[in-house]
């Protein structure tokens, strides 16, 4: 069974897209499905249909300036006025509306790259309603952030905060396919795989190719600003399980080292985390086609556990 479902969002502005697939099975639990920067929830089918297999029922969105959201509204790369919170609040609010549907199961989230993000922040605020999190793709203190940080203020302070500057993204993320040999799209390191490189470019309802607003990535680069060091996880409830994964090649987890500095500042506030880097991948594990399953199968293992 699935529903489309739809909702007001946190910007006042938009209108979010979201579905709600449902097992053909007695649900044990649900999980949320928070897909990251410049993507949409379909990337993530094969996941999807594994955690259906599982029993659980899942629940997705599109954020805003994303996906479907982005296209009925007609605000691609464009997040609002309301703050780096938005998606986050979002998210609780789609999660409100599953459980309306469904209530009194266990619930649980996983969050990829910008969605491990707002899964972060999510925690610290919420947490105490989840039986667990996965954090897959996630970032430790980013490279460059503070300088960004600063020129994106400066265009905004001149104005030009609706405007889309590329170079902005250029200085905060062009470093990325440093490792990752020829480059043709310059999406090469989410995957090594170049059938999911172009899948990835080509996708119409992807804002891969689609400007973020100076504003917005502004957003973006403040969201980090909330979700580091041991300030961060001091919020997040000590009795919540987390599930920390990722790629040892994975530029945005700074290679491992950013994985591990989010377990470590958990770690150091009280948290069990479950670490588990994935040898020689790059940021999507899960769309490999030799580990995904593997992948899916240890984080339906960490629900299963925690039911």
């Amino acid at each position: 069974m699935l529903h489309e479902v739809k909702f007001q969002s946190f910007n006042e502005r938009d209108e979010v897209y979201g579905w709600i697939y449902v097992p053909a099975a007695e649900p044990k639990g649900i999980v949320q499905v928070i897909h990251g920067y410049g993507e949409h929830s379909r990337r993530y089918l094969h996941m999807i249909v594994k955690f259906l297999d599982a029993g659980f029922i899942v629940a997705a969105d599109d954020h805003v300036g994303h996906g479907k959201t982005a296209l009925e509204n007609d605000t691609w790369g464009d997040w609002g006025d309301k703050g780096c919170h938005t998606m986050m609040e979002d998210e609780h609010k789609l999660k409100e509306l599953v459980c309306e549907k469904y209530p009194n199961l266990p619930y649980f989230i996983f969050g990829h790259s910008m969605g491990s993000f707002i899964a972060r922040d999510y925690i610290s605020k919420y947490g105490d309603e989840l039986a667990g999190v996965t954090l897959c793709g996630t970032s430790g203190v980013f490279p460059g952030l503070e300088e960004s940080e600063k020129a994106l203020e400066q265009a905004i302070a001149d104005g030009k905060g609706k405007e889309s500057d590329p170079a902005y993204t250029v200085q905060l993320m062009g470093w990325m396919c440093e490792r990752c040999g020829e480059i043709s799209i310059g999406n090469e390191w989410i995957c090594a795989d170049p059938y999911v490189q172009k899948d990835h470019a080509l996708d119409p309802f992807d804002a891969f190719t689609k400007p973020t607003t100076n504003q917005s990535l502004l957003y973006f680069v403040q969201m980090f600003q909330v979700i580091t060091g041991t300030n961060w996880a001091e919020k997040v409830p000590t009795a919540l399980p987390i599930y920390n994964i990722g790629g040892d090649q994975d530029p945005v987890g700074q290679y491992g080292k950013g994985v591990y500095e989010v377990s470590n500042w958990l770690y150091d506030t009280g948290h069990k985390v479950e670490t588990k880097l994935y040898s020689g991948y790059r940021h999507e594990i899960h769309n490999y086609n030799k580990i995904k399953d593997e992948v899916e199968a240890g984080i339906i293992a960490f629900m299963n556990k925690n039911l």
